[in-house]
């Protein structure tokens, strides 16, 4: 049993959800961004997402663009993120660390060393926004058979036969992004989102995750019970820089208070 499996079951045991962050690795610097996951995850989050900054990051919006920028500028290197992670892990043993990533850093690195060196560090998963399960092979095939699960995306425009493909061969969780555009806060259409997560439930027996325009408690308390988690990244990415020294306190309060408004 993987470290999804544990937390996902743990959860629903205590019939509660998931509470997923996602940060940009490296944002503002090294032992900064070390500072806030690390708070994040001694807060309250369940699994935590690593992004791996990048200068062409179509699916993002101006907050995490931003911040990715910042990152970069600091010196954030793939290689520096694995170092974040093996960090995390020591702190952390039991929190699932996904990988974040578009597919263009995880080539520049090298696919076939990069299965040893997600496991080195401790890594659970890899997210990766543009690699469609057609063009999986390459990846998956030079993974050396270590149980590194792909958490997929299904998009508000996923048609049911595509969503049951991309299912087929997801793991870890299955991220519904609960809106058209890319990331930040705000126009969610809370019927259209259970319509979809409820089809993707009835498609696959892997968690559903919800993400993209979910920024506060309202949010938290309105979509977790339509699936098994939510995904909070550009909030909490905003939040952390404009408190600048006192990000980890910041985003420790911000957390509990998602935490809190999720379990009601």
């Amino acid at each position: 049993m993987n470290r999804f499996q544990r937390v996902f079951g743990r959860l629903a045991a205590q019939n509660r959800k998931a509470l997923v962050a996602y940060f940009t690795a490296g944002d503002p610097g090294f032992e900064a961004s070390y500072a806030v996951m690390h708070a994040a995850c001694s807060a309250g989050v369940d699994i935590l997402e690593m992004g791996v900054p990048f200068s062409d990051a179509t699916s993002d919006g101006p907050v995490i663009q931003a911040a990715a920028r910042r990152a970069l500028d600091a010196g954030m290197t793939l290689g520096r993120v694995f170092e974040l992670a093996a960090k995390l892990r020591v702190a952390h043993p039991e929190t699932p660390l996904v990988l974040f990533s578009y597919y263009n850093p995880l080539l520049a690195y090298g696919v076939d060393r990069l299965g040893a060196a997600v496991e080195a560090a401790g890594i659970d998963g890899l997210l990766i926004v543009d690699l469609p399960p057609e063009e999986s092979a390459e990846l998956t095939g030079r993974l050396g058979g270590r149980d590194l699960p792909l958490i997929r995306l299904v998009a508000p425009t996923t048609p049911d036969e595509r969503m049951r493909l991309i299912a087929a061969g997801a793991g870890g969780f299955l991220y519904l992004i609960t809106r058209t555009g890319v990331t930040g806060s705000g126009m969610l259409d809370r019927a259209a989102v259970a319509r979809q997560a409820k089809a993707l439930q009835a498609l696959s027996a892997i968690p559903v995750c919800l993400g993209f325009g979910i920024s506060t408690p309202a949010d938290a308390r309105e979509l977790g019970p339509l699936a098994d988690g939510i995904v909070i990244g550009s909030a909490w990415v905003s939040l952390a820089h404009e408190a600048g020294a006192d990000a980890p306190q910041a985003i420790s309060v911000r957390v509990a208070e998602i935490r809190t408004a999720l379990d009601r």
